[in-house]
């Protein structure tokens, strides 16, 4: 095999580690050589971690496949159980254990699909969509526990196996009760190392490095047991030295409730977090800036009428290798709001979540928004409900128009699209499509159609005995296309 074959299979290889796989499947339609086509991705690989320890947790599963004009007109999707769990030592137990009946297997793209467990021993889900289900493919994991460390609702979106993640707003503080999960999709181990970061830096801790995760497991891993400091704000770096996994951590307060903290975007100079409920009565930002140099930071509020500087809080200095957190109280003061950090002078990269409460008194309960990527072509969010859906879309630099589309429903009902036009440095909480006879839950697509970057966060809310349960999942890019390079065909390759 020549040199030239050889890069071109690793270049592909890379290529479909990300989130699918997109293939030529003859020359006719190549034009110029070196000129790329946006192809829907054929294969994409998603990530569930387990929901709970908890007795009396009830858990929902929603599949979401938005219609692709290309996709291949094949192809199924389908979530099933980790085949087999370990200890944390590399340790399987049950090995050899089949997967069993799969979780859920939607029947077409454009409507959801939905399933459910209940209990604290639900596993860890894989899951793999091929074909016409692979572009765009999402999955929400929601979860309701009535009492206890972490109650309220809780809610994740299944996320794509990788290499590194980075999770500011952690925490080992006495009423904390953090774990990092671990998800290892594929047929060998995964060797990782987990390094936590507080106020002064790096905490000690040698219990975090060469963590082997067995092939289709998945582990759960204390952060108390990484280390003895009790620290209020830490970042959680997993770096993956040897395969792949999928990360998320999940919080639990004894008395602030919990939810799942979800990896920040990739470090970059300016960072968006958006769809901060405005009826939150406390919001703390937590930042991390894991390169050799200070990171000073000019902190805004994206609000309906414009840019906002929170009094007090101005800038924050984010000292390099060190966690910086600034409390903003009830910075939206009733009024939809988005977080935007961009550099004072020169650019550093940082990592950054919010920790949002919403409620007071013993009735409060906390969702994590962290950094993330623009809505981009399209992104997607599923298990929405006809209440209790809010929908925030925030354009921070240019204006922006959008197109929201409400997907036909999981029992019944039919897609419905709305467009809005978005003012530079605004945040609006938009009234967001429901499908017409809508029965069951349906999905929220969010297509960029002209102007500058749109960043968007759906939030879920159920009050429960009074308790103001919520949970926050952003809306980044779906990453459904991907850029393939066209070719002539040359036989003369052959014959070198």
């Amino acid at each position: 095999m020549n040199r030239t074959t050889v890069s071109l299979i690793a270049g592909t290889a890379a290529l479909a580690a990300v989130t699918g796989f997109a293939t030529l499947s003859s020359p006719q339609a190549a034009g110029t050589a070196g000129t790329a086509a946006e192809l829907p991705v054929e294969r994409t690989s998603l990530l569930c971690p387990s929901p709970s320890t908890s007795d009396i947790a009830e858990t929902s599963y929603t599949s979401f496949t938005p219609v692709t004009k290309g996709a291949d007109g094949g192809g199924k999707a389908e979530l099933q159980a980790a085949a087999e769990e370990s200890d944390g030592k590399g340790d399987s137990k049950g090995k050899g254990k089949k997967a069993g009946k799969p979780v859920l297997e939607p029947a077409e793209p454009g409507k959801p699909a939905t399933g459910d467990t209940s209990g604290g021993d639900a596993p860890a889900l894989v899951g793999t969509a091929e074909g016409k289900f692979a572009p765009g493919w999402t999955v929400q994991e929601t979860t309701e526990v009535a009492a206890g460390s972490g109650r309220g609702l809780q809610g994740v979106n299944c996320s794509a196996p990788d290499t590194e993640f980075w999770f500011p707003g952690a925490s080992t503080a006495a009423d904390r009760t953090d774990y990092v999960h671990l998800t290892n999709p594929d047929d060998s181990a995964a060797v990782v190392d987990i390094e936590l970061y507080g106020k002064d830096g790096a905490l000690d801790s040698t219990l975090g490095e060469s963590i082997t995760v067995a092939p289709h497991s998945s582990d759960p891993i204390l952060l108390s047991t990484l280390t003895e400091e009790k620290q209020e704000n830490l970042t959680v770096h997993v770096n993956v030295r040897s395969g792949r996994v999928g990360a998320a951590v999940q919080a639990l307060d004894d008395k602030l409730g919990g939810d799942w903290l979800a990896a920040s975007t990739d470090p970059s100079g300016s960072l968006v977090l958006p769809g901060i409920p405005k009826d939150a009565t406390a919001v703390r930002l937590v930042a991390f800036a894991p390169g050799d140099a200070d990171a000073d930071l000019k902190v805004q509020l994206a609000s309906p009428s414009g840019s906002i500087t929170p009094a007090g809080n101005e800038t924050l200095h984010v000292k390099a290798g060190m966690t910086a957190s600034a409390d903003l109280g009830d910075i939206t003061r009733g009024e939809a709001g988005s977080l935007v950090l961009t550099p004072t002078d020169s650019s550093v990269p940082v990592v950054a979540a919010l920790r949002v409460v919403r409620g007071k008194g013993d009735d409060q309960e906390t969702a994590f928004i962290p950094a993330t990527r623009p809505v981009g072509t399209r992104a997607t969010v599923a298990d929405n409900s006809a209440k209790g859906t809010t929908l925030s879309l925030t354009a921070p630099t240019r204006g922006a128009t959008v197109k929201v589309t409400a997907s036909a429903g999981s029992e019944g009902g039919e897609a419905v699209s709305k467009t809005f036009t978005l003012k530079a440095g605004t945040t609006q909480n938009v009234e967001a499509p429901t499908p017409t006879g809508l029965k069951g839950t349906y999905a929220l697509t969010v297509e960029h159609v002209s102007g500058g970057p749109v960043y968007g966060a759906r939030t879920l809310a159920a009050t429960e005995d009074g308790v103001p349960g919520f949970t926050v999942q952003t809306l980044p890019d779906d990453r459904g296309m991907v850029a393939v390079p066209e070719a002539d065909q040359d036989l003369s390759v052959l014959q070198k």
